[in-house]
């Protein structure tokens, strides 16, 4: 009898574990079901697909990458990967990942990633065929995983994730499909787990609701003269050791910056010393390159523990590899950990 009460309790713990990862994965396709479908019309990956890779990777938003580096694909650091990175332990120790803003930036960066050459043939592959997809993915190395394609399958079809796929090609007003199960256009969607697992449907809004096709304003873009004046207007040109610069705002990035003055972004962020740094607000941003050492009439500076070596060149507006040249500085050297005294100017020979 003892050991039967301990079979049921575990039994339990199972159900109730299960119902738990039913619903954080019902609350994910909620959030997340729209984006996917957009993404479908505008870069032809089958909605399904971003569902299921976004669920999996990320575990439905709770894994590691997920939660400290917005990372809901599990997409790796590449050579023109500029932004922060974040190092995990994957398939080798301390690996690099992609860090982003946020979820949505996660999102749009991994339909940006499948427009790589190696992913070309995945759009000769009809957007429904989502085993095909899938299995493409793996093909192309998207993932290291041998049963990759398998457990993407799996998802879709566990929460009849094939539905999204079908939401954009449908013909307006026809029946649609609800997630794990099939329904017609007035089925409610608002769901809630049972204690044995099952997903129960309440009443509350229909999925027709839901499915009602997104047309979006066009809006005529502004043309380069009026996205700079734009950004002048809204940026007070300073200017520091004979180098032109703007200080950050909340929501500036250097790749919106670099877009609004009609630049590259590499080289805004390498005239900064900025690749692989995210900006933050109050933070310069210089507009032609920084000089190799400071004015005459300030040839060394104290510095204070703690102070980085970025953030002194900075100030001063000179470049990080004639500021490390001069003071014998390793590139490992990031932060000063005592107050010392170095070197702006070229000492000059005696």
């Amino acid at each position: 009898m003892k050991r039967f009460s301990v079979v049921l309790v575990v039994l339990g713990l199972s159900i109730t574990s299960f119902a738990f990862q039913s619903q954080t994965y019902l609350d994910y396709i909620a959030q997340w079901r729209d984006v996917a479908i957009r993404h479908q019309q505008m870069y032809g990956i089958p909605a399904s697909i971003t569902m299921a890779q976004g669920l999996l990777e990320s575990g439905a938003g709770t894994s590691e990458l997920a939660k400290n580096a917005n990372n809901h694909f599990g997409i790796k650091c590449t050579s023109e990967w500029m932004g922060d990175v974040y190092r995990y332990d994957d398939d080798r120790k301390d690996e690099c990942f992609r860090v982003y803003l946020n979820a949505e930036e996660s999102y749009k960066d991994h339909a940006l990633f499948l427009q790589r050459s190696r992913y070309a043939r995945l759009f000769t592959i009809p957007v429904a065929d989502y085993g095909a997809w899938a299995r493409g993915l793996k093909e192309c190395g998207y993932a290291t995983d041998p049963a990759y394609a398998q457990k993407l399958i799996r998802v879709i079809e566990d929460y009849n994730l094939a539905s999204l796929t079908s939401d954009t090609s449908r013909v307006v007003g026809g029946a649609t499909p609800q997630y794990g199960g099939q329904g017609g256009a007035n089925t409610p969607v608002n769901t809630q787990v049972a204690a044995n697992g099952v997903v129960m449907v309440t009443e509350g809004a229909t999925i027709a609701s839901f499915a009602k096709e997104q047309t979006e304003e066009y809006i005529v873009p502004r043309t380069a003269k009026e996205e700079k004046s734009l950004f002048y207007s809204k940026h007070a040109v300073l200017r520091n050791n004979g180098v032109k610069y703007v200080k950050a705002n909340e929501g500036d990035t250097y790749a919106t910056i670099a877009y609004s003055l009609n630049v590259k972004e590499r080289s805004l962020r390498e005239q900064n010393d900025a690749v692989g740094r995210t900006l933050k607000p109050g933070e310069r941003v210089y507009l032609g390159k920084k000089k190799s050492q400071a004015p005459k009439e300030k040839a060394y500076v104290w510095v204070r523990p703690g102070e980085t070596v970025w953030s002194i060149c900075q100030r001063e507006g000179i470049t990080e590899k004639s500021f490390r040249d001069m003071n014998g500085l390793r590139d490992d050297v990031r932060v000063f950990e005592t107050r010392q005294q170095v070197l702006l100017r070229k000492e000059k020979k005696q």
